[in-house]
């Protein structure tokens, strides 16, 4: 065991502090991405949880936020063509207006929701995968919608109460959960249901195209070949794809940036003033040990490196403690139905940046072996 981790261990209270900052910083900004990146998953889930393996949009589409999705009908036939393809079904979204009945003591509540009109079909692509039997029950009742629950408390209702949809009755007969969505509630309805509210579009225009394959292994190279054979007039992608592209795409929304810009200021402010001014507090508390030292012969530069190394140490801790209180922050967010996603496009570079910080805080430590001077330790 080299002489920096041995001391890290030793005297571990002393170093705690800064194991403590760096993992606030990383957790500031881990939980500040992993918000959103959860929150964009969650606006795409019903599409990311289908039973099929490959989405087709249009061509000039790269990603789900903020673009229309409409494609010809004639789309699906050439799909079609594909030895491996089984099964295509087209999405159907629309907006609507929501209101609901308040009753005594509750607010009117007037939102704008995106309906998605699913096939109450036990798999059926256009139906996610973890709707369970209840929820398909509630979507086959007429006039049936389903919610997601963290969506209650913002359209004004609860399981079981009646509400309007472009001023057409519905029941909110059950919830879901991991489909809240940062720009419109998502309200679950089935085809009929969409008809009866004049909604259904059986025109020559759909949405994404769910494409299910004969072998779900094999996405990629169908989608692959899909597009080769495209003409241009589709762009067939694997789920994971899609979703990675989404993801990014939030990334660079300008407010999106600008508050995860700040969090990353301030992880960098807390990481490396506190864990550079307790690195320096706890090498002067020793530093008759590191006089010592230089009493026995050893150099400078050897001194140096043993502080690099303890704070690259201090650095691991503090990345190991960041994944712990990252893991606790998971938890919580999914009791309360928020969910939490952390892709390692975010996740590496957090963690090299915190072992940067830690050593960044070592550097600017090393003007205090200065004082250990052997000649100290006649006094």
């Amino acid at each position: 065991m080299s002489l920096a981790l041995a001391t890290l261990l030793y005297e571990w209270r002393r170093y705690l502090a800064a194991v403590i900052a760096l993992a606030v910083a990383g957790l500031l900004v881990l939980a500040m991405a992993g918000l959103f990146m959860g929150l964009s998953q969650s606006s795409t889930a019903s599409i990311d949880r289908s039973p099929a393996s490959i989405i087709v949009l249009r061509p000039d589409v790269e990603e789900l936020f903020g673009n229309n999705t409409d494609q010809p009908r004639r789309i699906i036939a050439e799909v079609y063509q594909h030895p491996e393809v089984v099964k295509v079904s087209p999405t159907f979204l629309n907006g609507g207006g929501w209101a609901n009945f308040p009753k005594d003591g509750q607010p009117a509540k007037s939102e704008g929701v995106m309906i998605m009109i699913v096939n109450p079909v036990k798999g059926a692509l256009t139906l996610p995968d973890d709707f369970d039997d209840s929820l398909i029950q509630a979507l086959k009742e007429p006039l049936g919608v389903v919610v997601d629950r963290s969506s209650l408390a913002k359209l004004g209702v609860k399981v079981g109460d009646k509400a309007k949809i472009n001023d057409h009755t519905v029941w909110v007969r059950g919830t879901t959960d991991g489909y809240p969505n940062i720009f419109f509630s998502i309200a679950f309805v089935s085809p009929q249901t969409a008809k009866q509210l004049y909604l259904w579009n059986d025109g020559p225009r759909v949405g994404p195209l769910m494409v299910q394959i004969k072998d779900p292994s094999r996405a990629q190279q169908v989608a692959d070949q899909l597009n080769a054979h495209s003409k241009g007039h589709f762009r067939a992608w694997s789920r994971p794809d899609l979703a990675r592209a989404n993801q990014k795409a939030l990334l660079k929304d300008g407010g999106i940036s600008v508050m995860l810009g700040f969090a990353v200021v301030v992880g960098i402010f807390i990481g490396i003033v506190i864990t550079w001014q307790t690195l320096q507090g706890a090498i002067l508390a020793n530093i008759k040990e590191f006089a010592s030292l230089r009493a026995l012969g050893i150099s400078m530069g050897s001194l140096r490196l043993i502080i690099l190394e303890l704070s690259l140490w201090v650095g691991v801790a503090g990345l190991i403690l960041t994944s712990i209180l990252t893991g606790l922050v998971w938890i919580i967010a999914k009791t309360f139905g928020v969910p939490m996603d952390f892709p390692l496009f975010i996740d590496i570079p957090v963690a090299i940046a915190l072992l940067i910080l830690a050593v960044l805080s070592g550097i600017f430590s090393l003007g205090v072996l200065k004082k250990s001077q052997p000649a100290d330790l006649l006094r």
